[in-house]
């Protein structure tokens, strides 16, 4: 069992998140608590998760794009599933960095300008047709289209000649009389035939001014639109974007007969920035479900995104895996997904192939993705950087025969492809614990133990003790409780300890080593010793056999030391564990003597006043916990849960504002606070997309704190 001090405690809060499981893939492993985690959205409960587009962030390095072609590349093998890919980001001369993985699963690449697109084509509707050519024009003039201009536009497209888009430019230069004289039509319409003209005459012609469609087939398991070989701020990327939207929507998913489609947009913050292409990927977001179709956008931060409409669509994906980023990005990206305080802090310091997950609006974990060595080949993203390393080595041995290599400048992708090479046991497609069993992979050196005492050495105590908690509930679901591994954790926690002024705490922990009888001696080292020379080494298995048996009476006369460590910790204990017995005592009686039996906290989400009221009944075994709006003009949605999942909620209809929902929670405790989730849909709110949401802890004292930061929050009652 691990303890932690009360200081500590918000550390475990996540493993209650951690401890639900979804059905699918597998993805990886907790480092929370060291469970298999997987996820097939589409599999998952509409209840649970009812969106199932992503969004995947992350600095470069971070393994993002490598996770998100492993799940891509699972779901196709396991569950039959159908991907098109928009692959804008390059990295050699084979083409854009899906190229490996789409040849591999038998699909196609299909490079820009190998086929065309006639948007005048009878294939779309005509309302699909005038939004593409609008978004064609968009793309190269963005203040093209004014009233006038759009109503030329129109007048133009319903021309017996506009079936081409060089058709369509001549119907906008020499338009025939209509509703409005051929003059003023010709000068409404000159900006819009300007901005076409780039497709028939100038630069991006080829693309969209054929006669006739050439379209790639729809059977395929996967296809990928290499944007790769384009200047990535050329207008081609969002004009061939609008047009490969509008092929997946009335084309690919028409004809798809696939039980569940993908639609990867990498590098998408120049996609979602186009207006030209953002109502269309925003068509297919609110659509997604209904189309049996899952937007998975990548891209390194949402600070590419700006603060317009893009990042609304960022809101719409209720999955999100965050790997490392910079503090102040990690907490923009932390607000906008209402990510937890703990959750936030942790990823400047996350390492290749680890990633903050959020799933739907309860669920956050650390995960460690796993690839197995076919997958590690086909996702490497930095295959030029390494023929370099390697080219430069050759050049090295070839100078300085027999010389070492520098292994201090490894790679972060070359870690993340070394670290995660594994080999997965047969998917249970349910996401059961039998699946995916294996050991977690050891670094190529652990600093861990380091890093914590460094931490500790200069007096930041929270984060050492953070640290050597994770790092020790990783080492116990790996190699047991009983394990060197844990061992040495022990020993890394009592110099933690040492250092913060809690000798009393230290001596406890010896005394558990002790008595767990591991040979683990680098904490004994002075508290005034370098703290480089106190790093701790990896445990090494028992080795008697190999032992010179003149070292056996200097050990044995090590037990009177070890004996008198054991009882010193013994009795360190019992005062440790009467003293936290007394003061929770004395805060029960506390508690009791300001009993109220009831609480509330006003908050204010998403442009919406409200108020969560918690009132316990007189027998003290049963609350009720109510969300109010009373009545705000913005109010569109409201919902609370617990954590036993109970869960109330109601909408906004037919003008009627919604109702307060209400759950009934029974409590063993009549002392102890009440946690619950509160989600608030406001003015802008449509359904479908993820509400902001706090948690909220209620006390009967009649006092209410946000369980997150601790902060005691006002209230009216």
């Amino acid at each position: 069992m691990i303890r932690l001090p009360s200081s500590h405690a918000a550390i475990t809060t996540p493993l209650v998140a951690s401890s639900t499981t979804f059905p699918g893939i597998p993805i990886g492993r907790s480092l929370l608590d060291g469970r298999p985690f997987h996820l097939s959205p589409v599999l998952a409960p509409t209840a649970v998760l009812p969106s199932t587009n992503s969004l995947a962030l992350g600095g470069l390095g971070t393994g993002k794009s490598t996770t998100a072609k492993a799940r891509i590349r699972r779901e196709i093998l396991h569950h039959a599933h159908q991907a098109v890919v928009i692959d804008s980001f390059g990295q050699d001369t084979t083409g854009g960095e899906w190229a490996p993985l789409v040849r591999s699963l038998g699909g196609r690449v299909i490079n820009a300008g190998a086929f065309t697109l006639n948007p005048c084509s009878s294939m779309f509707p005509p309302e699909v047709r005038e939004q593409l050519v609008r978004s064609l024009i968009t793309a190269v003039e963005p203040d093209a289209l004014t009233h006038q201009a759009t109503h030329a536009l129109q007048h133009a497209l319903n021309h017996p000649k506009a079936a081409s888009l060089n058709g369509l430019v001549d119907a906008l230069v020499r338009p025939e009389d209509g509703r409005w004289p051929a003059a003023k039509l010709t000068e409404w319409g000159e900006g819009a035939a300007i901005a076409l003209s780039r497709y028939t005459e100038g630069s991006l012609r080829g693309l969209f001014d054929g006669q006739d469609a050439s379209l790639p087939e729809t059977d395929l398991p996967i296809l990928s639109f290499d944007f790769s070989h384009l200047d990535r701020n050329s207008p081609a990327i969002p004009s061939l974007m609008a047009a490969v939207s509008c092929w997946a929507e009335h084309v690919w998913l028409r004809q798809s007969t696939a039980v569940h489609r993908h639609l990867v947009l990498e590098e998408a913050w120049q996609i979602l920035l186009s207006p030209a292409t953002s109502e269309l990927i925003q068509r297919l977001l609110k659509n997604s479900r209904k189309a049996a179709l899952s937007l998975d956008v990548v891209m390194h931060t949402l600070s590419d995104l700006g603060d317009g409409k893009a990042q609304d669509l960022a809101r719409l994906c209720e999955i999100a895996h965050v790997g490392r980023l910079g503090p102040e990005e990690a907490a923009i990206v932390g607000t906008m997904l209402g990510l937890p305080t703990w959750a936030m802090e942790r990823i400047p310091a996350l390492d290749p192939g680890q990633a903050v997950w959020k799933v739907g609006p309860d669920y956050v974990d650390i995960i460690q993705s796993t690839l197995t060595a076919e997958e590690a080949e086909l996702t490497d993203t930095s295959s030029q950087r390494h023929k370099a390393q390697q080219a430069q080595a050759i050049e090295g041995e070839q100078e300085t025969p027999g010389t070492e290599p520098d292994t201090d400048c490894v790679d972060a992708d070359e870690n993340l492809l070394t670290s995660l090479v594994q080999t997965p046991h047969e998917q249970d497609v349910h996401g059961t614990d039998r699946a995916w069993d294996w050991e977690m992979p050891p670094n190529v050196i652990d600093r861990r133990h380091y890093d914590v005492i460094q931490a500790a050495s200069e007096g930041r105590w929270d984060e050492a003790a953070q640290l050597a908690a994770i790092g020790e509930r990783e080492d116990i679901t790996t190699h047991g409780i009983n394990s060197d591994q844990a061992a040495s954790w022990l020993s890394t926690r009592a110099r933690v300890a040492d250092l913060s002024g809690s000798p009393d705490r230290a001596a406890q922990l010896r005394a558990t080593v002790a008595r767990m009888g591991k040979d683990i001696q680098w904490w004994q080292q002075g508290p005034a010793s370098d703290a480089r020379d106190n790093e701790p080494q990896p445990p090494e298995p028992p080795a008697n056999a190999h032992r010179n048996t003149a070292e056996r009476p200097r050990r044995r006369t090590t037990w009177p030391y070890i004996a008198a460590i054991a009882a010193l910790g013994i009795v360190s204990a019992c005062v440790w564990q009467n003293a936290h017995d007394q003061h929770h005592a004395q805060e029960r009686k506390a508690k009791a003597a300001a009993y109220k039996g009831r609480s509330g906290a006003e908050l204010h989400l998403d442009g919406v006043e409200t108020d969560v009221v918690a009132q316990w009944n007189s027998d003290r075994n049963r609350v009720v916990v109510q969300l109010r709006s009373y009545f705000d003009k913005n109010a569109r949605f409201l919902r609370i849960d617990a954590p036993s999942g109970q869960t109330a909620q109601s909408t906004r209809e037919a003008g009627w504002y919604p109702k307060d929902p209400e759950i009934s929670l029974p409590v063993t405790d009549g002392l102890a606070d009440v946690t619950v989730r509160v989600a608030v849909g406001g003015k802008s709110w449509k359904k479908g997309m993820a509400p902001y949401s706090r948690t909220v802890r209620l006390s009967p004292t009649g006092i209410a704190y946000d369980a997150e930061t601790g902060a005691k929050l006002p209230s009216d009652l």
